[in-house]
């Protein structure tokens, strides 16, 4: 049998199993997210009080929106949280903290947490906090007409 180039490229995107690798498909994008699902589990069991909450898969990960406004997510193995850029050089100090440096480019306010930074529930609890009451301050971005 043999298989045009279209269909022979679409088989071979279709079994990769790379997950770090998006899929173009028909000019389409299915990109398979990797991040910690034990993670976002134990966010969304934090937040599922909160009134306005949305989830979103952006930047290689997944992002738990609040109040229409950029809080909490996680990328890979680490928590990101969107603090008070004021505090921002405090944080990075504290175990497990470093700034978020997406694409290389690092952004102040920004901050990922890794595992030795939220082991125990105490830890967790203090970033959520620090997220959420920056949340309630910032400006959310320009939504896309």
């Amino acid at each position: 049998m043999l298989l045009t180039r279209l269909s022979l490229l679409q088989f071979l995107l279709i079994t990769k199993t790379n997950l770090d690798i998006p899929c173009f498909i028909k000019r389409k994008i299915i990109s398979r997210m990797a991040y910690n699902k034990k993670l976002a589990n134990r966010i969304r069991e934090r937040l599922a009080d909160l009134p306005i909450i949305e989830e979103k898969e952006m930047m290689g990960g997944l992002t738990f929106m609040v109040n229409d406004k950029m809080c909490v997510g996680i990328i890979k193995e680490e928590m990101m949280c969107r603090i008070d850029p004021e505090f921002h050089e405090t944080a990075i100090e504290m175990t497990g903290c470093r700034t978020m440096d997406f694409t290389n480019r690092p952004m102040r306010g920004y901050i990922m947490i890794e595992e030795t930074g939220m082991r125990t529930p105490k830890e967790f609890e203090y970033w959520i906090n620090l997220a959420l009451e920056f949340n309630i301050k910032a400006k959310s971005s320009k939504k896309k007409k």
